[in-house]
């Protein structure tokens, strides 16, 4: 059963966010800006920890890396509420605990995505929230912090507005802001250009995502119409696959998409480098039948994107 982010609603914060963090915070912050993957480095193959999230994110992390990957998204995991490992509720000492266990596996952390922030309340809490979640970001030595976007229509002014407040706030952390399209108002790469357009901030750009194009529109918007429609944009990409009429737990290259031709029109308008991390992958037994899964989508990004 896919996991559908939207579902997660950002909790209300607690104080410890802003108490005793400050320390190590500013000790991770020099190798946070120093040792971040560049899109200098030509694509970047990761995989999140989501098609693994019916455990502990250690074992995801064991599985990417010994499907061969260099690069790890944090997003799902089991025992976390809401599901997600990067919140507002943990401690900074916790974060840096994540970044360090990627770390001790070969591997750099390149995306995370953290869920919502408490916009619903006000903007104000909303950008306190926002910057709770670039914080831990830099703690973790991750250079990207993905958003989600809102479902809700009467969130949508607010919610960019946060953003457009925190993208110079996550530039001094070494940490870029990206928008996927999820549904609502940020459903198709031409409503994630205009979000981007609206926030108006070279820190802030899309993470494209193909099997959502199709999952959104139920089928009817091919990914390979509408890619072109981000040109520019791309900061990133999950390497999402698509099977009707609403699945996208399927391993990248075994569905709808037509990867080869996405990638050929997104190096087109201009991404040429940068990460590609798969997110989903063929529900499996238990844990090492996910890993050769994850392997198989590994084999498939290399092929496509060699020379």
């Amino acid at each position: 059963m896919p996991i559908h982010m939207n579902e997660y609603m950002a909790r209300p914060m607690s104080r410890r966010q802003f108490a005793g963090g400050a320390a190590a915070l500013m000790g991770a912050l020099a190798p946070a800006l120093c040792g971040a993957p560049s899109r200098k480095k030509g694509w970047q193959i990761g995989c999140y920890t989501r098609p693994w999230d019916r455990f502990d994110y250690r074992v995801a992390l064991d599985g990417m890396a010994e499907a061969g990957y260099k690069y790890a998204g944090l997003m799902t995991h089991k025992g976390a509420k809401p599901g997600l490992m990067v919140t507002m509720d943990i401690t900074t000492e916790e974060a840096a605990a994540m970044g360090e266990q990627v770390r001790k596996r070969g591997m750099e952390t390149i995306s995370i995505y953290a869920g919502n922030f408490p916009v619903q309340k006000s903007v104000e809490a909303g950008i306190a929230g926002l910057k709770v979640l670039i914080d831990h970001s830099a703690v973790i030595r991750c250079p990207n912090l993905l958003l989600g976007g809102t479902g809700k229509a009467e969130l949508v002014a607010a919610y960019y507005k946060v953003v457009a407040e925190c993208c110079g706030y996550a530039a001094s952390k070494g940490v870029a802001l990206s928008v996927k399209p999820h549904g609502g108002s940020n459903a198709t790469g031409a409503e994630c250009r205009k979000i981007i357009e609206m926030v108006g901030h070279k820190n802030f750009g899309v993470w494209y995502d193909p099997g959502n194009i199709f999952f959104y529109s139920d089928g009817k918007i091919d990914p390979v119409d509408d890619v072109g429609s981000v040109n520019g944009l791309i900061a990133g990409m999950s390497i999402k696959d698509f099977k009707p009429p609403k699945d996208v737990a399927v391993t990248p290259g075994t569905g709808k998409v037509n990867f080869r031709e996405v990638m050929a029109r997104a190096k087109k308008g201009g991404f040429k480098r940068g990460p590609l991390v798969v997110e989903c992958l063929d529900p499996a037994a238990d844990a090492a039948a996910i890993t050769g899964e994850a392997r198989k989508a590994r084999r498939m990004l290399e092929e496509l994107t060699r020379g």
